[in-house]
């Protein structure tokens, strides 16, 4: 089998597919890996390290895709990158097809096998492969969140910690899956008063049990939702459904009455985010306002931290890497059904029913 890593093309992005270990480990079980030049400098890793590790250096993307078996990477490939693609050839990467119908389409008429780290399970029934980035990015939306609501950034001014005699800032939280737990953790951690809503009873009671009461938890609904997201300095939209779009659960009528300079932070943007208000931002502009209130909704948040993610990332995917070198694609996929859940495209059909289903008809 030949590996290619190809550098990630998407704007602000630092992570990186494999890390040299990783690298290391596919050569030893008998793969040749191709990583294009520079492709982990921005997470810490010289090409020297890979080369050291057995990988052949090369200098160009295109040459990694025409090679390549097996592509790795971290985020959904981008338009430059769809006339490199091979027809029937293997992707394994998030690809968030639910937000991404372009994409899509260029996948299934080149009958691409795409595994998507999203949709991968495991034997609990959750998804290993996405939690790391989840908590990444749940911890990344109160720091983020905290900058934005600073006055010359043009937010409210508001310190979440606050100080004696004053009020702390008031964080709200969509969601209280893997990103919306680890937002509300760090949220607690900086001193904010925070509220919390699912429409799971057993999240909340779990958060509830934790904070001991230092976190206000209420069920999911509009006159919740409504009420809690006007008091909020800083708001979270941490609301996902598996490989589905998010719903919008936040709308522009909510927003509207938010306080001037009140900071938004979509997690769920991946997946067209949860806030009617929202649009995808990037690194490069990563905020702009609506209705008086900062938006922030950068789809590749977890790089901000590349090495961190890097590491996170792939210490989760190396086990299916090496299972994939091992065995093969198709008797890994036959041999392991939890990891068959994360094919989205196959033969030239759309194989996953969330995806099928918020696509529609291609």
């Amino acid at each position: 089998m030949t590996i290619g890593v190809p550098k990630e093309i998407k704007t602000g992005e630092t992570r990186v597919s494999m890390t040299p270990s990783l690298c290391r480990r596919c050569v030893s079980l008998g793969a040749r890996v191709l990583v294009q030049k520079s492709a982990g400098v921005t997470a810490g890793y010289t090409d020297a390290e890979y080369r050291a590790a057995g990988a052949t250096l090369v200098g160009d993307a295109a040459k990694v895709w025409r090679a390549a078996d097996l592509i790795l990477k971290v985020k959904e490939p981008l338009p430059p990158e769809y006339p490199l693609m091979r027809e029937e050839q293997t992707i394994f990467t998030y690809l968030h097809l639910a937000a991404g119908r372009e994409l899509a389409k260029v996948l299934l008429k080149k009958r691409i096998l795409g595994i998507a780290y999203e949709t991968v399970e495991g034997g609990d029934g959750q998804f290993p492969l996405l939690k790391p980035m989840s908590q990444i990015a749940g911890r990344l939306s109160i720091q983020i969140g905290a900058y934005f609501l600073q006055s010359q950034h043009g937010g409210s001014g508001v310190l979440l910690g606050g100080i004696p005699g004053t009020m702390p800032g008031h964080v709200v939280v969509v969601g209280a899956g893997n990103s919306g737990a680890h937002a509300v953790q760090m949220a607690v951690g900086m001193g904010a008063r925070v509220t919390v809503l699912d429409l799971d009873s057993r999240k909340l009671e779990a958060l509830d049990s934790e904070y001991r009461g230092r976190v206000v938890t209420l069920m999911s609904n509009p006159a919740n939702i409504e009420h809690a997201v006007a008091d909020a300095d800083l708001l979270i939209g941490a609301v996902l459904i598996p490989a589905a779009r998010a719903p919008i659960v936040v709308s522009r009528r909510m927003v509207a009455q938010m306080r001037s300079g009140s900071v938004i932070v979509d997690i769920a943007i991946d997946q067209g985010g949860c806030i009617e208000t929202v649009r995808p931002t990037s690194h490069e502009k990563p905020v702009y306002q609506d209705s008086g209130v900062i938006h922030y909704a950068v789809p590749n948040m977890p790089a901000l931290v590349g090495r961190t993610s890097t590491m996170g990332l792939t210490q989760v995917t190396e086990p299916y890497v090496a299972l994939l070198v091992q065995k093969g694609v198709d008797r890994v996929l036959a041999e392991y059904p939890h990891f068959a859940r994360g094919v989205n495209t196959q033969g030239g059909e759309i194989v996953y029913g969330a995806v099928a289903k918020a696509l529609g008809r291609l």
